[in-house]
């Protein structure tokens, strides 16, 4: 991307930014926050951002995909493949969970989250990549995975208030708050192997599902289709 402004979006929590990176690497970052989604937030910090390049086309966009807020993460990506038609360059999801502290240069760490309805989620992650997961399980199997990291010295981090997780204090202090931002999302993909890159490259952005992403049937009889 030699000589053009690359532009990262991170909205999967509601603690979100975006970067703006010159071609001679200096980068400018704005943070705001939301509740539930961003499409009422993002403008106004992303028109700022754009506002102030100096120069250069913008040739990359870069976009956390989660998971986090469902509803976040989608407007982020939404944004992102946005600007890239508008400019006809390549948009690319990379996942945000690379993007906390505990994750910086390539360090393992294991991500925990409130997957809802009884269930959690688990990812781990090493060498600025997803090494497993996410992995849905319930309170017994999350609980295992945590003195499984906990014992081999892994930090485990979550996006989420402590209290959502049914696990013992003495778990519980061991479970780090942490947020990812665009600046560390940018630095994820440019520590990331080749590989890695090449793969969300290749992959069409969209956010990162827990469940498999499906289609509710039509509960009204006058929407379904008719019979022959």
């Amino acid at each position: 991307m030699t000589g053009t402004f690359t532009l990262v979006l991170e909205t999967s929590t509601p603690h979100a930014s975006l970067a703006g990176i010159a071609a001679d690497g200096r980068l400018q970052q704005r943070e705001f926050t939301g509740d539930r989604s961003h499409n009422a937030a993002l403008f106004a910090p992303l028109k700022e951002l754009l506002d102030a390049r100096e120069s250069g086309k913008i040739g990359f966009v870069l976009v956390g995909s989660g998971p986090g807020s469902y509803s976040g993460t989608r407007v982020g990506i939404a944004a992102a493949q946005g600007v890239a038609i508008a400019v006809g360059c390549p948009a690319v999801a990379v996942p945000s969970i690379l993007a906390v502290p505990a994750a910086l240069n390539g360090a393992a760490c294991l991500a925990i989250g409130d997957a809802r309805r009884g269930a959690y989620w688990t990812a781990k992650v090493e060498n600025s990549d997803l090494a497993a997961g996410p992995e849905l399980t319930d309170a017994g199997g999350l609980e295992a995975r945590v003195i499984e990291a906990i014992t081999a010295g892994i930090p485990v981090f979550s996006f989420e208030d402590r209290r959502r997780f049914p696990l013992a204090p003495e778990l519980l202090i061991h479970v780090r708050i942490e947020f990812p931002n665009a600046e560390r999302l940018w630095q994820a993909w440019r520590s990331a192997p080749a590989a890695s890159c090449e793969r969300w490259m290749m992959e069409p952005p969209q956010p990162i599902y827990l469940k498999p992403p499906h289609i509710t049937p039509a509960k009204r009889s006058w929407l379904a289709p008719p019979q022959s």
